[in-house]
């Protein structure tokens, strides 16, 4: 299993907690993002900058991940794809896609778009919270120790 990171919008909170987890476990994390961005001396943990554009870095996770792996990610559209390569996502908020559960996300993402295209202002995702960061680590540490076990 590699963790992958859809780095440019994800907070450096859940930064922080991915990178504890990778020197704890050993699994290689890459972060992926436009921008540079300074990452923490490890032999686990590496950075992948890609050109500028739209859906570059989503392309290039997409690419380069195998089933198994698993992708941070608050991108549902980029979720959908990791899910139907046989890889797990998770937001950062702790919220694990599944093939259960993207379908109904990807309606409701294109239904707010509509409204936003119409005018209408639907506002944003609320602030990341105590409740989220604890959230993503327990559903990450879950994930983390699954792979350990071979499962």
């Amino acid at each position: 299993m590699k963790i992958w990171v859809d780095a440019d919008a994800c907070p450096a909170v859940i930064k922080e907690i991915l990178y504890k987890a990778a020197e704890r476990t050993r699994v290689e994390l890459t972060l992926v993002a436009n921008q540079p961005m300074r990452i923490p001396p490890s032999r686990c943990i590496s950075f992948l900058q890609v050109g500028a554009g739209f859906n570059v870095a989503d392309n290039e996770i997409v690419k380069r991940l195998a089933p198994g792996d698993l992708v941070i990610t608050a991108d549902i559209p980029l979720a959908a794809e990791v899910v139907a390569k046989g890889a797990h996502a998770l937001n950062p908020r702790g919220e694990l896609y599944t093939a259960d559960n993207i379908r109904a996300r990807l309606n409701m993402r294109d239904f707010m778009d509509e409204l936003r295209g119409c005018g209408i202002d639907t506002g944003g995702p609320p602030a990341l919270n105590k409740s989220d960061r604890q959230s993503f680590a327990n559903n990450l540490d879950r994930l983390l120790t699954r792979y350990a076990m071979g499962g």
